[in-house]
């Protein structure tokens, strides 16, 4: 959004890439940790001193949204390509062209669509939200979340609830976690209650992988994690048994499934680990699900004998025909979200109204106030309830004169800032700057 007027401006810029524009040897490299994504949050801050920045990382998609007000306007897209480039050690010249550029209503219709899981590999994936409420607090943790990011965000959240509450494209529940599971491993296994099942990593997208392969038959379950404690808690919670990360080579031959979600920087399992202990799974076929992004599995396990390994992009195809399946609902969701967009910018552009609001009823309270006074003075017998009704009665014409000229700047939001109208109150009510 972009509202210029008499010295103040707002803008909200946005780029970013998804697993449809980013390829995934290009997004491992891009993909924020949590400790990552605070430290560019932090030297945002620095390098953009008073502008906003929230920076959003997940398996499938990097998004960096930034925003100015009044004389510090958000970085341009260009600084915000250069800035991602240099956290994650990228030539810009590589990341600039597989990264989308927004601005301003276009950076609010998207941050709603991705909130309420319409721009998601799974159509109407609920779990994108948590990421999106996670991507908030690290910023207002970090001092670069402020009243336009946190206003926006604040009405992505709302719109999220109300596509889940009022479009039937949330009543089933369908994750990253769930079609791997149905569409990929259930492919290769007919049954699940026979298969020894290795999980690593204990974070949300484990512990939910986990809930769908329970509920899929899966008994024997083995959750191995850096931080034991971690390993142990998930375990616990769901009925797995914890095990140490030291015997990841053990586990490893003897599991049929594994699902790798851990957050590493470079792989768990090289091709060189897993051709050492191939020879002891004895030809057992083994089917490895690689949810991570950077990917845990070496890419090229996935040609030796036995071995079926997908990784997130394997599941675009799966995804797709969810996609296809809950079409129908998006009609009604998309319309949620253009009406709260449109309610957003005209709540934004209204904003950029009110110093001459505060200026017109500042006006009009001290001229009523000294025409009070001067009555006052003129009729000092009047008893203190008389003067009271005579205050509230000028305070109702007060209100009645002003609601014509405030209710024609509130409708003339709605379609955008409201300039012409604004100088034109200015220049007839002789107001300054």
């Amino acid at each position: 959004m972009t509202a210029t007027m008499a010295g103040t401006s707002t803008t909200l810029a946005l780029v970013g890439g998804t697993h449809r524009t980013v390829p995934l040897e290009l997004r491992e490299r891009l993909a924020f940790s949590a400790e990552q994504a605070a430290d560019a949050l932090a030297q945002f801050r620095d390098r953009f001193p008073g502008r906003e920045a929230v920076l959003l990382s997940t398996c499938n998609r990097v998004e960096f949204y930034a925003a100015g007000e009044n004389d510090q306007p958000a970085p341009t897209a260009g600084e915000l390509v250069a800035f991602l480039a240099e956290r994650r050690g990228i030539d810009p010249a590589r990341l600039g062209p597989v990264l989308s550029r927004q601005n301003d209503n276009a950076v609010v219709h998207h941050l709603f669509s991705v909130a309420a899981g319409l721009d998601s590999m799974v159509l109407g994936e609920p779990q994108i939200l948590g990421q999106v409420k996670q991507a908030w607090a690290l910023a207002q943790e970090h001092g670069t979340s402020g009243p336009l990011t946190a206003a926006m965000f604040q009405s992505a959240l709302r719109t999220a609830k109300r596509v889940a509450t009022e479009t039937g494209l949330g009543r089933e529940r369908t994750s990253i976690p769930s079609v791997a599971v149905a569409d990929f491993a259930a492919g290769v296994f007919e049954r699940f209650d026979d298969k020894r099942v290795l999980l690593l990593g204990a974070g949300k997208m484990a512990a939910e992988t986990l809930r769908y392969l329970r509920a899929a038959g899966a008994r024997e379950v083995t959750v191995l994690n850096r931080t034991a404690s971690r390993a142990v808690e998930l375990a616990a919670r769901l009925g797995a048994r914890p095990g140490s990360f030291t015997e990841l080579v053990a586990e490893l031959a003897a599991a049929d499934l594994v699902v790798s979600t851990t957050g590493a920087d470079e792989p768990v399992v090289s091709l060189e680990t897993y051709q050492r202990l191939e020879s002891r799974r004895n030809g057992r076929p083994l089917v490895v699900l690689d949810l991570a992004v950077p990917r845990d599995f070496d890419s090229r396990i996935g040609g030796r004998p036995g071995v079926w390994l997908y990784s997130v992009d394997d599941l675009a195809a799966a995804c797709d025909a969810n996609r296809r399946s809950r079409q129908r609902e998006m009609p009604a969701a998309l319309a949620i979200v253009d009406e709260e967009t449109l309610r957003f910018m005209a709540d934004m552009h209204h904003r950029t109204t009110a110093p001459v609001i505060e200026q017109l009823r500042a006006g009009w309270s001290e001229t009523g106030a000294a025409e009070l006074e001067r009555l006052f003075r003129r009729l000092p017998d009047l008893a203190e309830t008389e003067r009271n009704e005579i205050r509230q009665a000028f305070e109702r014409y007060a209100a009645k004169l002003l609601h014509p000229p405030l209710a024609s700047l509130r409708n003339e939001s709605r379609s955008g800032p409201p300039h012409g109208l604004v100088e034109a109150l200015r220049r007839l009510f002789q107001l300054g700057e």
